[in-house]
């Protein structure tokens, strides 16, 4: 259905998604809720409503929408198989994609929000609201619908919940410079392709930590580690599985970090990672595999699939 909301509605749409995303971690119920919105918006000019402030109405609407859907999906993240990892945006160099997701907030790496997974509803809007896009606190309690004081404490609390031991709660590492972080995954991947853990240690920090997500729907790339070595060992052995399954990696930015896109030989995307990089070295690698969390980029391969499936069989069991 066709929206009129007006054109000016529309050049907030960028940042309505990125609050959505950054709520719900899924580009689209992010989109849904973005929808929504301008679907309110519709109807209150409609019904001759008079929007004194349109940015400040869909970023109400955008937030509460996510607030009450957090609450509805909470159910279904503690019956989650495996790691969880946010949906991933994916910008390449031959697939822009939609401009809210070239847009999205550097911020939103996915290990800031694996992070946030921890908050309720409510602080988690808090404190994306505050920390990721700077909103004062006069507007955060306009927005939540609270008071000042009662979002101060909302947020000093997220903020102690995602960062205890003190240190910043913001993202996990800042966005490194396009070509910095180009280069550095190109040797990441070559590496890893090749084989090389020499290489691909010499990348690491020491306290490397690595994340896959295969939601009991695929073969995960591998699961969580903390030690350079095994995640080494890790690396090589799921790259290894990747080219025996006849599929290939292409560079690829996601949720505003270097990462790379797997795609089968008959061009279908099979997995999403994504390297945290600070200091010249990765300190994160997130690999998602879960057919449900790709479908947004394009036809999703079934190589995966049915990599979990005999491997389901050879043990015996589910995931």
């Amino acid at each position: 259905m066709r929206v009129t909301a007006g054109a000016d509605a529309y050049g907030y749409r960028p940042l309505l998604f990125s609050i959505a995303y950054g709520m719900t971690g899924s580009v689209g119920d992010a989109e849904d809720i973005v929808q929504d919105a301008f679907l309110g918006l519709t109807r209150a000019h409609r019904a001759g409503t008079t929007v004194g402030n349109v940015k400040a109405y869909l970023t109400t609407a955008v937030t509460r929408l996510g607030i009450n859907h957090l609450g509805s999906a909470r159910v279904r993240r503690e019956t989650y198989v495996g790691d969880w990892l946010p949906e991933p945006v994916v910008t390449t160099t031959d697939r822009p994609g939609p401009a809210e997701h070239a847009e999205l907030a550097d911020s939103l790496s996915m290990a800031f929000l694996v992070l946030l997974e921890i908050l309720t509803p409510v602080e988690r809007a808090v404190f994306v609201l505050r920390e990721v896009f700077g909103y004062g606190y006069p507007d955060v309690a306009g927005i939540v619908g609270k008071s000042e004081a009662n979002c101060r404490q909302i947020f000093a609390r997220a903020r102690k919940r995602v960062a205890p031991d003190g240190r910043s709660a913001g993202p996990v590492s800042p966005p490194v410079r396009r070509a910095e972080g180009a280069e550095l995954a190109r040797r990441f991947f070559e590496a890893a392709d090749s084989g090389d853990m020499d290489a691909l240690l010499g990348l690491l920090s020491p306290d490397v930590v690595f994340q896959g997500d295969g939601g009991g729907k695929a073969q995960a790339f591998g699961t969580s580690a903390a030690e350079p070595w095994r995640v080494v060992r890790m690396l090589v052995g799921g790259f290894r599985r990747v080219r025996t399954l006849g599929a290939a990696f292409r560079p690829a930015w996601v949720n505003g970090r270097p990462g790379a896109v797997a795609y089968d030989a008959e061009g279908r995307v099979a997995s999403v990672v994504e390297l945290d990089i600070a200091d010249g070295v990765i300190r994160a690698i997130h690999a998602l595999t879960n057919p449900d969390k790709l479908a947004h980029l394009g036809p999703v391969s079934d190589i995966g699939l049915l990599a979990g499936e005999e491997a389901n069989r050879r043990t015996g069991g589910g995931c």
